[in-house]
């Protein structure tokens, strides 16, 4: 796949992801979402049950599961629509504005590896680069490993 390709997948993946980067600032209750928003609704275990089709305990079993991030997905989804709701679903980039950013810096952070053992050994030998000049080559070995396979970026 060409690299002009890719870089258009990403944009379009960016695109679709930039409604959900706010919410990475958002916190799930300490009870979970389902106990959360059934309680707001005013909904009762018991009322939720019925709904789902499942006994009081399974709800009070799922609200804990997802309490501690073990819960399904499909099981989420299905408990949503019972209390009129849809469940969101999506990954973004914690540290970083898009996947592109996140590439970005993933290839910055692989540079900067292979850069300090040289620069090291050539600063041991008296042969160390102006700053300026190791910013460039910083930059210019960030762009050739953009260019290049992506999946050498997480090695």
């Amino acid at each position: 796949m060409t690299n002009s390709f890719k870089d258009l997948k990403i944009a379009q993946l960016d695109e679709l992801l930039a409604p959900f980067r706010p919410a990475v600032s958002i916190a799930r209750p300490a009870s979970g979402w389902i106990r959360a928003v059934r309680e707001a609704l005013g909904m009762s275990a018991d009322q939720l049950a019925k709904r789902v089709g499942l006994r009081r305990t399974t709800i009070v079993t799922l609200e804990s599961s997802e309490a501690r991030k073990a819960i399904t997905l499909e099981r989420l989804e299905r408990l949503a629509r019972a209390m009129g709701c849809r469940l969101v679903y999506g990954l973004v980039p914690e540290n970083a504005a898009s996947l592109d950013e996140l590439l970005r810096q993933q290839a910055l952070t692989q540079a900067r590896k292979q850069l300090s053992s040289v620069s090291h050994t050539m600063k041991l030998e008296a042969q160390g680069l102006p700053p300026e000049r190791e910013r460039r080559q910083l930059e210019r070995l960030t762009e050739e490993l953009l260019s290049g396979s992506r999946r050498k970026l997480w090695q």
